[in-house]
């Protein structure tokens, strides 16, 4: 017995890694977020609902994020140091090349997840139904093309193009009620240049890893100084686009979002001061505070 109990417990690490499990409460709260927003400018309120909506969020994004392991299994073997895993991962460990969680379980897991995910999408009403059936094959698409783009490019359209899937996200949790509309697009021009802002503090950060990959990220192809007005830019961006969005929000938003602008803002100078992998990864956790920020504050915006 001691040794089955022995054997089980680095399985269920694995499992914790391979989910990026810390984290994971973060993905349904995203998803919620465009929910709650639909909730406030339709009306109306469904506790019902949300424990759907939170459930497609966790198993959707969960999905993709083992699907990014799936996909990228080979290369990342080739990884030389371990700080981005040790963010990311609970136990700072890549289960499929260490060999804790096979390739094809893998892909079981991310079945799994996608059939919960699709499952619960199918009890919703028309046509919400179809807006989320219809986002499935886009989102888990532009992952994909993501991961294997940058294999290959001269040009960032990995970057540009496959990060819409996290734009996407909470867009998707406001079809869940809402219909396409003004919010939606605000939305999505308030949260894309935070993806890439966020993406490009994240290649800085793994730059070494990326350079022993071969694979063509912001901080490869322009080195340190193209991914700082990469993030500037896109942080810029993100800032006007944000002002935008308030327009159609209320007072609790206004003063949760400057919050958030003022955590993105402090990884800004974090990383224009030292301008080293190792501030992006000290700046990335203010990122993650500020997605987590504006999240809480469009639910509470709404509930209040």
């Amino acid at each position: 017995m001691e040794q089955n109990r022995d054997s089980y417990i680095p399985r269920w690490k694995a499992f914790l890694d391979l989910t990026r499990a810390h984290f994971a409460i973060v993905w349904p709260l995203l998803f919620l977020s465009g929910l709650f927003l639909a909730f406030e400018t339709y009306g109306g309120f469904d506790w019902g609902l949300v424990v759907k909506a939170f459930l497609i969020g966790l198993f959707g994004f969960e999905a993709g994020m083992v699907l990014n392991d799936v996909i990228d299994h080979r290369i990342d073997e080739k990884d030389v140091e371990d700080s981005m895993t040790q963010y990311w991962r609970p136990f700072s460990e890549r289960p499929i090349p260490a060999g804790r969680i096979s390739f094809g379980v893998s892909i079981v897991i991310v079945v799994i997840f996608m059939l919960i995910a699709f499952g619960i999408i199918l009890t919703l009403p028309h046509p919400h139904r179809r807006y989320l059936l219809l986002m499935i094959p886009l989102t888990y698409g532009l992952e994909s093309f993501y991961n294997l783009k940058k294999r290959h490019q001269k040009f960032p359209l990995a970057q540009l193009f496959g990060r819409m899937d996290f734009t996407l996200f909470p867009i998707a949790g406001y079809l869940l009620y809402g219909h396409p509309d003004l919010n939606t697009l605000l939305y999505f021009l308030f949260f894309y240049p935070l993806a890439l802002a966020h993406l490009g503090v994240n290649d800085l950060g793994d730059v070494r890893n990326d350079q022993a990959r071969g694979l063509h990220t912001i901080t490869t192809l322009y080195d340190v100084r193209g991914t700082l007005r990469w993030i500037g830019i896109a942080s810029l961006l993100h800032f006007v686009t944000t002002v935008l969005f308030l327009t159609r929000l209320g007072q609790i938003a206004s003063i949760g979002f400057g919050l958030g602008m003022l955590l993105v803002l402090l990884a800004n100078l974090i990383i224009f001061r030292k301008q080293t992998p190792a501030a992006a990864l000290k700046a990335l956790p203010f990122v993650h505070a500020a997605l987590l920020v504006y999240v809480l504050t469009l639910m509470i915006d709404t509930l209040l």
